[in-house]
């Protein structure tokens, strides 16, 4: 991972560029003189709840956990985010402080657009709007899905969900069954909305049925097929 004094502007603002279709060369041009782009170690805060945000936050590389803060220091983990996406926009875009906190969980790379650039080239530009409105409509459907799977299933059926969308999200090493992020249990737990102890208990008993196989924070899914069928028949035994 490149240092702060080492990150590619230009090809951390070509990622930008990416994310954020339709852009004119104008505009491309407007956003390249009004962001900055930082290194954020592992464990630092790229934003916290109750701020006002100020920028449009892109990530680069890396990996961020978005969490809300809980009672008795238990947090409730809302998205995991991977590169090339966007971070905070919904409080940004409704002009509202943050009500969720995001975490690097790895070495990342942030690009933070001046709010005011942002909200100028959106009002101009129709296609780059539409192009906000469906990311924020798939957060909203994401969202939702997570309330579903929340109120309806048992904590097999949230871990194993939760184990499947860690592999969707970012993938698996070079042996197509290791997980490509390394979480601690706590942060597992919060993500399958359990208590650590639950976490660590399912994830046991995963391993002894071997679904999974744990080394440290490495997890294997070797058994993607059960998973899907524990994920599915945990939330329908709830109405049995």
């Amino acid at each position: 991972m490149k240092t702060k004094r080492e990150i590619d502007l230009t090809n951390s603002l070509e990622t930008v560029y990416t994310i954020l279709k339709h852009l004119t060369q104008k505009e491309k041009e407007q956003i390249a003189g009004h962001s900055s782009c930082i290194f954020l170690p592992k464990g630092q805060m790229v934003f916290r709840e109750g701020e006002t945000p100020n920028h449009l936050e892109c990530l680069i590389s890396g990996q961020v956990k978005v969490f809300k803060e809980g009672i008795a220091g238990r947090d409730w983990i809302a998205r995991m985010v991977n590169s090339a996406q966007l971070l905070g926009y919904r409080a940004l875009f409704g002009e509202e402080n943050y009500n969720v906190s995001a975490q690097t969980i790895q070495d990342s790379i942030i690009c933070r657009i001046d709010k005011d650039t942002i909200f100028s080239i959106l009002k101009k530009n129709s296609n780059l709007m539409f192009e906000i409105m469906k990311i924020l409509a798939r957060e909203l459907g994401f969202v939702h899905a997570k309330t579903i799977t929340l109120t309806q299933k048992h904590i097999r059926g949230r871990l194993a969900e939760a184990l499947l969308f860690l592999e969707q999200t970012y993938g698996m090493e070079d042996d197509s069954q290791t997980l490509k992020v390394k979480l601690s249990r706590e942060d597992l737990a919060n993500l399958s909305n359990m208590t650590t102890a639950n976490a660590i208990r399912t994830l046991s008993a995963f391993s002894l049925e071997k679904l999974v196989e744990l080394d440290g924070r490495k997890i294997k899914l070797l058994d993607r097929h059960s998973l899907e069928h524990i994920s599915q028949i945990e939330a329908k035994h709830i109405y049995n």
